[in-house]
């Protein structure tokens, strides 16, 4: 007997789908004026950043992309719908933030040897105002960002611009008082390295769940506990669970049960067992008998 608990398939992401909006926007508005910046002042380090801002435009433009075709009905053909494409764009985010970060660290190094003349003060200016907006953007996504690996990643984008911006003040203020041009370069090195360890740990987020590993936070030897400490259930195997996208975590087991208990009250308990202690809303189990085991053995040979 098999038992599959249907949900309304969704996305974590699409509940906060307007604050993913409202942060686009003032992305493309830092963007605007971090180019502009860069090129009165002459400046790398707020040219860097605003490459990174437009690797948070584009991720952001895919992340909402993605939720709208998450938003599109399961089919015969695709019964899990769109759900997927949450996480490819996690992924084709992640490699356009290493590409950046290695055009930012290549171009200051070849400043490294000519030192251009900095004005200082507009890259003060243009920094602070780009300062100003990624802190209204994280406060957006400060809390959304617990519940979708998109947002997640859009969340940990601004967060760097963040950082990103205040070392732009940084330099301009050393450049001010100090006449120290080199801060310039300096604080554009510091924007492409603080890309590379929050890029890889959503690239390798978004990985494990496209090869379907085990979901963070799930421990297997539980989840088996609970299984088999529920009334009527002898034995499980075949135990899987992996994550369908942010938000969607599935479970699938073949349980034997005594012969006799009934199977509407195992499926009941597991399912609450799941839904409760894990989180876990979409489960499938096939209950079947002692001499289930052997057959499947058999032909598994």
């Amino acid at each position: 007997m098999t038992h599959l608990m249907t949900h309304e398939h969704g996305s974590a992401a699409a509940g906060h789908r307007w604050r993913l909006v409202a942060v686009l926007a003032l992305s493309v508005t830092i963007l605007i004026v971090e180019v502009a910046g860069s090129v009165v002042a002459n400046s790398l380090a707020l040219l860097a950043d605003a490459g990174h801002v437009l690797t948070d435009v584009v991720g952001i433009a895919l992340a909402l992309v993605a939720i709208w075709f998450a938003q599109r009905p399961a089919t015969s053909g695709r019964t899990f719908g769109y759900l997927r494409l949450e996480i490819l764009a996690a992924v084709t985010n992640s490699f356009l933030l290493f590409a950046i970060a290695a055009v930012v660290l290549f171009e200051a190094w070849q400043r490294l040897s000519e030192p251009p003349q900095i004005a200082s003060g507009p890259m003060l200016g243009f920094a602070l105002v780009g300062l100003a907006a990624n802190a209204v953007s994280l406060l957006l996504l400060r809390n959304a960002q617990k519940e979708s690996l998109n947002v997640r990643g859009a969340y940990l984008e601004v967060l760097g611009d963040l950082a990103g911006s205040v070392a732009v003040i940084v330099a301009a203020l050393v450049i001010t008082v100090t006449g120290w041009v080199g801060a310039d370069t300096a604080a554009s090195v510091l924007i492409g390295l603080l890309i590379l360890p929050r890029t890889f740990s959503l690239l390798r987020e978004a990985t494990n769940i496209l090869l379907e590993a085990t979901p963070k936070g799930v421990d297997m030897g539980r989840v088996r506990a609970h299984i088999l400490d529920a009334p009527g259930v002898v034995d499980c195997h075949d135990l899987h669970a992996w994550t369908i996208t942010s938000g969607m975590n599935v479970v699938s087991a073949h349980v034997v049960i005594a012969e006799n208990a009934e199977p509407p009250q195992v499926l009941d308990a597991l399912c609450a067992c799941l839904s409760d202690d894990f989180d876990i809303e979409h489960s499938t189990f096939q209950l079947e008998t002692a001499d289930r085991r052997r057959l499947e053995e058999r032909s598994h040979a």
